[in-house]
């Protein structure tokens, strides 16, 4: 990743190359990202191609102004924190369903990040609605964030995040390749089974610590405090102004559920 696109990734995000790799500037870098670029599964639904490959991600940052689902935010992070010093491990997780039931291998990817004064995170800008900084490898007890308490729970060798007491995903802790979530990628890209498939959302965290969330046609605003505002968007032009104004993305259209593509 030469300076390019490494300086055009931190334009977006409204800052300046930091000067060391530190815990202050990772947790800075991960709240600008949750702030400024969305999560949104809109390409599953315009017919374009999720490709895990380092130009693509960068590009779709960068020069697309878009954002993405698990692999392509974490995975473009990644690319962002290595250029800057940082020493980062991709980790593959299965998100928790209904019953406890765990999803598929590469379900999910998120980020283990060291830092030059003692840190070791897990950084995470591709789940949704998710902590507002990177957590603590290693600690075991409570985690208190804006987004919720958090836990890192060891279970037979892996690691299970829980937020406010619910687990959210299983991670492994052996570092994997970005060519490992390709299969994952396709099927969450693919499937009927997928909530991706079947459903459109864009996302992201708003300055006062809320969140804006449009699915669909449907605009939810929750305030810091949790309250929720939902309102419908009526026509082609407002759902596009609200891509546009509201999370930063220019559409030429407007993107409708396309369901799953195999059986």
């Amino acid at each position: 990743m030469n300076p390019t696109p490494t300086d055009a990734y931190l334009q977006r995000l409204g800052t300046e190359r930091p000067a060391r790799p530190t815990t202050e500037a990772l947790r800075d870098l991960h709240l600008r990202h949750l702030r400024t670029i969305p999560f949104e599964n809109l390409s599953i639904h315009l017919g374009e191609p999720v490709v895990l490959e380092e130009e693509a991600l960068l590009d779709k940052v960068t020069k697309g102004h878009r954002g993405g689902f698990c692999y392509e935010l974490n995975g473009a992070f990644a690319l962002l924190l290595t250029s800057l010093g940082y020493e980062v491990q991709l980790l593959a997780g299965r998100v928790h369903g209904d019953e406890g039931r765990l999803g598929i291998p590469y379900d999910h990817l998120a980020l283990r990040v060291r830092t030059v004064d003692g840190g070791d995170l897990i950084a995470d800008v591709g789940f949704g609605a998710h902590s507002h900084g990177p957590l603590d490898f290693g600690e075991r007890g409570d985690q208190a964030d804006p987004g919720g308490t958090f836990r890192v729970v060891e279970v037979g060798g892996d690691l299970d995040v829980l937020r406010d007491g619910k687990p959210q995903y299983r991670l492994e802790t052996r570092p994997r390749a970005l060519p490992d979530f390709r299969a994952g990628a396709w099927w969450h890209s693919t499937s009927p089974e997928s909530h991706f498939t079947r459903s459109l959302v864009c996302s992201r965290i708003t300055a006062d610590g809320g969140r804006i969330t449009l699915s669909g046609r449907t605009l939810t605003t929750t305030d810091a405090e949790g309250r929720k505002t939902v309102r419908e968007v009526g026509t082609d032009e407002e759902v596009l102004a609200v891509y546009r104004d509201g999370f930063g993305v220019g559409l030429s259209e407007v993107p409708t559920v396309r369901g799953g593509q195999f059986g």
